[in-house]
């Protein structure tokens, strides 16, 4: 059965950091990605990581803030962040695709995690 679980969400202070993690369990996967929903909104793209690694992609709100990694294994993913803002409050949820391509539309995704809170307050 395949899983994904996430861990490492909580709440921080505006401009501290969080690293969250994505563990994959069932199979190994190609490309990955986070994603994140605030109450009320739809679903929005974070980062996404090719299976190598080497190919990543991020949202203009986040690039130069978060970084998204894989362990040489492939099957946990790592979303670090930095200089948090309270706007990126959300349940943050990983995706794994069986595609080895990168993608940013949540539907091209075909497992999820459960999701971890992110809480920013200034």
């Amino acid at each position: 059965q395949v899983q994904l679980v996430e861990s490492g969400g909580g709440s921080v202070q505006a401009g501290g950091p969080l690293r969250l993690s994505c563990a994959a369990s069932g199979r190994t996967f190609s490309s990955m990605g986070w994603f994140s929903q605030a109450p009320g909104k739809e679903r929005e793209f974070v980062a996404a990581i090719s299976s190598s690694g080497g190919s990543r992609h991020y949202a203009d709100s986040v690039q130069g803030r978060f970084t998204m990694s894989r362990d040489g294994t492939k099957n946990t993913v790592y979303l670090q962040m930095n200089s948090l803002k309270p706007g990126d409050t959300a349940v943050y949820s990983c995706a794994a695709r069986r595609s080895v391509e990168i993608n940013t539309d949540p539907k091209n995704y075909d497992y999820w995690g459960q999701g971890t809170q992110v809480t920013v307050s200034s």
